[in-house]
């Protein structure tokens, strides 16, 4: 059975996407959306991931 999937545009600083790209060279993913797709999955199905990645605010691009 085919997956549902939908094409979405997100605007990432440019860090960020560096970050992305290495983790595809470094774990051999087909792409940066793979990546992606890892760390949405990571948040969904890891209870104790969500509170280290939501409850904390950060803004590594503030002054």
């Amino acid at each position: 059975m085919p997956k549902d999937k939908a094409t979405y545009s997100v605007e990432l600083e440019k860090d960020m996407m560096w970050f992305l790209e290495q983790m595809v060279t470094e774990y051999s993913l087909p792409d940066v959306s793979k990546a992606v797709r890892c760390l949405v999955n990571y948040a969904r199905y890891v209870d104790t991931a969500r509170a280290d990645i939501f409850e904390e605010i950060r803004c590594n691009t503030c002054d």
